[in-house]
């Protein structure tokens, strides 16, 4: 059933459908729901959200605002016929009332349907009232079944720079026009929140204008507390279109820096940042961690690394989608000019890239995405003497952590592997790179493409200078002319994917707040 079925069967209400209480846990409940006025049952303000979908499963999130028990009914129609019941965990002030359940069993390819309710632990006959969500499954990845068109969309940096949830404004309008291109999945390629940014109730913009913004308390300083690390993303889910958004579309989440603070490696020192009381850099990364576990809608792993972010999520026939963690193995940033690999040039670390390669080659899917949340080929300072993403400024052979990408691009060509596509955002542009080999300094790999979008509601910048160690054209870019542009000078990109079944072609298109067209290339399929 198409989404925009879905939206007219119920009025929206912040990104869910409102139910009668008494209908959600009619069977087999352990004891009839009661009806008391609105304050005194479990509310989610926050929304639900769905997340890491597979062709079997999804996970369902949201947050209450008491201790609950969070249950769950499901179904493939909008009409809930034959719903299953699903208990999900009890909601306690450890996880900050935050609750998901992995979803597994479900009909591959399938509209899936579900409604979320809360029962209250002071008293379990008072139950919340529902909010209802909406998520389409992959098709199974089985070789040779019949592929179906497939449609995502992809961004990141989501309220930096002092640019928050405007509400006269219309807020973060950026996220209902992701929504409204009806995509399969969103990629959020990381900045999830910007815990190192604080956000004022006014910045008065270029043109003696105000720019207005829904302050909170935990948002008015830096993020250092754990509470005050959630309270960003409790802001970030106060705004309408996410919620809207989270409700519809399933979300891929990975994280970058501002998580945690600006630039963060082992080299990070905050001893001369006045904002920050708290200088430990391990605890806050702790504290960070722990938020954006308890709040990004993503599947978790074994306790083996039950903080992993990197991981394999096949969506179906047509496209594997691989996302990497470029923050959390990293070595120190440095002068990045080292020329032999050490702990110093670790950027992505040996487990992660074969688990990466080793996913590569066994992939049977036409596409393979790697999602990064940072570009390979562009200038990324940190300061005036370190660098904060691979390239190191030197135009020549590999150095530095240049050298973990050379072996990865070398490896991905002699495994013979075709149709690698790389995705990111964290420049606050939006771009499209060619990386050539013949106009590259090291030549010993497959050319591929690069594309990148960004802001998401955060302040406009770049276009960052390119580095030609591995050829990298600039085939489109389009960026602000002033520094942190504001949201509403329209400079905030998100990207369009869409692969036709028929053809296997991958057309990326980039745009903008409006919606628009800037950029689109089509990228015809080769044979492995």
């Amino acid at each position: 059933m198409d989404r925009r079925v879905f939206m007219a069967r119920g009025a929206l209400l912040g990104g869910a459908v409102v139910a009668p209480a008494s209908r959600v846990l009619a069977q087999g409940a352990t004891a009839p729901a009661i009806v008391t006025r609105d304050g005194a049952r479990p509310q989610m303000a926050h929304g639900i959200q769905s997340g890491d979908p597979k062709a079997d499963g999804a996970v369902i999130w949201t947050r209450s605002d008491r201790p609950a028990r969070l249950w769950l009914e499901w179904a493939t129609t909008a009409s809930f016929a034959n719903a299953t019941r699903v208990r999900g965990p009890h909601m306690l002030e450890t996880s900050d009332f935050t609750g998901r359940v992995d979803l597994n069993g479900l009909p591959a390819g399938q509209e899936i349907f579900y409604r979320v309710v809360l029962q209250d632990l002071h008293n379990e006959r008072v139950l919340s009232e529902p909010l209802q969500g909406h998520l389409r499954l992959p098709a199974a990845a089985t070789h040779g079944r019949a592929a179906r068109d497939v449609r995502f969309v992809w961004s990141g940096d989501t309220a930096g720079q002092g640019w928050g949830i405007n509400e006269a404004w219309g807020g973060m309008k950026i996220y209902e026009q992701m929504r409204s291109t009806n995509p399969d999945f969103f990629l959020h390629c990381g900045d999830t929140i910007y815990a190192d940014g604080p956000i004022s109730a006014q910045v008065k913009l270029a043109d003696g204008s105000l720019w207005n913004n829904l302050v909170t308390e935990e948002v008015s300083k830096v993020a250092e507390t754990l509470n005050e690390f959630r309270g960003r993303y409790r802001y970030n889910l106060m705004d309408a279109n996410v919620r809207r958004m989270a409700a519809e579309v399933p979300q891929i989440w990975q994280w970058d820096d501002h998580e945690v603070v600006n630039n963060y490696s082992d080299a990070k020192d905050l001893s001369g940042d006045q904002r920050y009381t708290e200088k430990n850099i391990p605890l806050l990364v702790a504290r960070g961690t722990v938020a954006f576990n308890e709040y990004a809608p993503m599947r978790r792993t074994a306790d083996v690394e039950a903080e992993r972010v990197y991981r394999h999520l096949p969506q179906g026939p047509l496209l594997d989608l691989f996302v990497v963690d470029m923050r959390s193995y990293r070595g120190p940033n440095t002068a990045n000019l080292q020329t032999r690999e050490s702990a110093e040039t670790v950027f992505m670390g040996k487990p992660q890239l074969d688990w990466l390669l080793d996913g590569l080659k066994r992939s049977k899917a036409v596409w393979k995405v790697i999602a990064a949340d940072m570009p390979i080929g562009l200038h990324v300072p940190d300061g005036k003497d370190k660098w904060e993403a691979m390239a190191n400024g030197e135009d020549g052979a590999p150095k530095g952590r240049e050298l973990e990408l050379a072996g990865l691009l070398r490896a991905i060509k002699q495994a013979g592997i075709k149709n690698v596509v790389w995705l990111t955002a964290d420049v606050h542009y939006t771009a499209a790179h060619y990386f050539d080999p013949a106009k590259a300094q090291f030549s010993d790999f497959s050319p591929f493409w690069e594309f990148v979008s960004g802001p998401l509601n955060a302040g406009g910048f770049g276009p960052n200078k390119t580095d030609a160690t591995f050829g990298m054209q600039v085939m489109y870019q389009k960026a602000p002319t002033e520094v942190n542009a504001p949201p509403s000078s329209g400079l905030q990109f998100f990207g369009q994917v869409d692969i036709d079944a028929r053809t296997r072609a991958m057309t990326v298109t980039l745009k903008d707040l409006a919606g628009a067209s800037l950029y689109s290339k089509t990228l015809a399929p080769q044979r492995a």
